[in-house]
């Protein structure tokens, strides 16, 4: 299908522009108009929100569940329009496109099936003892309900899983919570296209109107305005560690402060053992080059550091260096994150030697690799900084202790990993403890790109990996952001939610 982005915000059930605009700068292609959003565009949204959550809120699972499909069918059914514009603005490959809608509609349909089974209610029935002694007890009966409209921030590196329809907004669409969304100025045709598959399941399944609402936003006025409005109850962000601590500090500031579940940053550490690397160090040092280029090194779980033993460092070092000499430049998603990225090299650069360097040109890439001592690395802080792109730093010990130390001394992180042997064993087990605490996921003998999603997956971790270390944006866990218990006391059946009757 042919489609051209009409540039508009959608509010309560309609498009609406007017204002300022802001054009898009697409990797390839025309560029396009879009209304810029404003504090009033802002308000209208959340309204609406609020007054669809008295009926959304209260709908029965079967509906929402439907709901949630028609999203996913009404994406397919712009599948070429959607990897159209998305190629263009994002100069991501068709490939990785079509994958991750694929991702997107998979988890919609995901989260259907997920509330139509009703494990995620943790429903709970104290029955009531009249007659215990010395006192009775009442009729108690738990469920977690919605907890309102929720603000959700489109990503950058994610188009589609990790933004208009991705995880947040699958997630609180199944808690019962109406949207917010603001669109991220980096491909705001992509926003916007999803944002009409939704709207167009809404009109299809009867949902009201304001259950989902979408604003353009390309100033950081536009932001600060949905997590400070007093109608939103929580907010979905994955981003940077500078705009999302931002965002945070002004939810935590409101004078009803509200959950902020931010992923913000990772480095990703992966520790390579001794024995697995005596074993098989060139083939480890070419998965790990590729997992670090995958996508231009544009994922939040870019494995970009790695860790081992400094005698068998230069073998390893050299087999990276030769798996990436001929690796072509790559088009990153701005010309903004790749600037960010050869400022982040530089940075490195100054800190540490330089295995292989390429110097990118305009919004392209090439990737780098970089060396230190564990010793020179905790004593800078700016090595454990992430560089958001296809940057790998190898980080050498002397010793187990102090590999160890190294650990004890990283920041919150997404994931850690071991590459081990049989004879790694006991290595492995001094560094779980410490890896459990620092990693909301952690691998043996695999490379955290590629997030699976499913029940059992942790997407988030301790700060500054994510705000809130006790959930995850990946898999159906996901929907206990968005939900809090209620209990129920002596109600008859007729007063209660229809899921707790009987």
């Amino acid at each position: 299908m042919d489609w051209t982005p009409q540039g508009k915000h959608l509010i309560a059930g309609e498009w609406v522009g007017g204002g300022a605009t802001f054009r898009s700068a697409p990797a390839h292609g025309p560029a396009h108009g879009f209304a810029s959003g404003s504090a009033d565009l802002v308000d209208r949204a959340c309204e609406a929100a609020e007054e669809s959550f008295w009926t959304y809120g209260w709908t029965a699972r079967e509906d929402r569940a439907a709901f949630l499909d028609a999203i996913a069918d009404e994406i397919e059914a712009r599948a070429e329009a959607i990897t159209a514009i998305g190629t263009q603005e994002t100069g991501l490959p068709e490939a990785r496109l079509q994958g991750e809608r694929g991702r997107t509609t998979g988890q919609l349909r995901m989260f259907a099936d997920h509330i139509r089974k009703g494990d995620y209610l943790d429903r709970r029935h104290d029955k009531a003892l009249p007659d215990r002694q010395p006192l009775p007890r009442p009729d108690l009966r738990l469920i977690q309900r919605p907890i309102g409209p929720v603000a959700v921030f489109g990503a950058s590196n994610f188009p589609l899983a990790f933004s208009t329809a991705g995880g947040d907004t699958a997630s609180a669409l199944a808690a019962g919570c109406p949207v917010v969304v603001k669109g991220h100025p980096a491909h705001p045709g992509t926003g916007e296209i999803v944002a009409e598959a939704i709207h167009a399941a809404i009109r299809a399944t009867g949902m009201p109107a304001g259950s989902f609402g979408f604003i353009h936003g390309d100033r950081h006025e536009v932001g600060a305005a949905l997590v400070q409005h007093p109608l939103i109850r929580a907010v979905g962000f994955t981003g940077s560690l500078r705009g999302g601590r931002a965002l945070y500090d002004l939810c935590a500031a409101r004078p009803e402060p509200i959950p902020f579940f931010g992923e913000l940053g990772s480095i990703n550490p992966c520790f390579v053992l001794p024995h697995a690397l005596a074993a098989r160090s060139a083939q480890i040092a070419r998965d790990w080059t590729a997992s670090l280029t995958m996508g231009a090194g544009q994922f939040c779980t870019n494995p970009g550091l790695l860790v081992l033993r400094a005698e068998d460092a230069d073998a390893f070092t050299a087999a990276a260096a030769e798996a990436l000499a001929g690796a072509p430049e790559q088009v990153m998603l701005t010309e903004g994150i790749a600037a960010a990225y050869r400022e982040g090299a530089a940075r490195i650069g100054t800190h540490a030697a330089a295995v292989l360097h390429h110097d990118g040109r305009g919004r392209n890439a090439r990737p780098g690799i970089y060396r230190t001592s564990a010793r020179d690395f905790l004593q800078s802080h700016a090595l454990g900084e992430e560089v958001f792109g296809p940057l790998g730093l190898v980080v050498t010990t002397t010793s187990d202790d102090e590999m160890l130390g190294l650990a004890r001394a990283l920041d919150g992180q997404l994931t850690a990993t071991l590459q081990m042997d049989a004879g790694d064993v006991g290595l492995a087990r001094r560094l779980m403890p410490v890896l459990e605490r620092k990693a909301g996921r952690v691998l043996a003998n695999g490379w955290p790109t590629g997030v699976e999603v499913c029940d059992a997956m942790v997407h988030g971790g301790p700060y500054p990996a994510s705000t809130n270390f006790g959930a995850t944006s990946v898999g159906t866990l996901a929907i206990r952001r968005f939900l809090r218990p209620v209990c129920f006391q002596n109600l008859p059946d007729a007063l209660l939610p229809e899921d707790l009757r009987g």
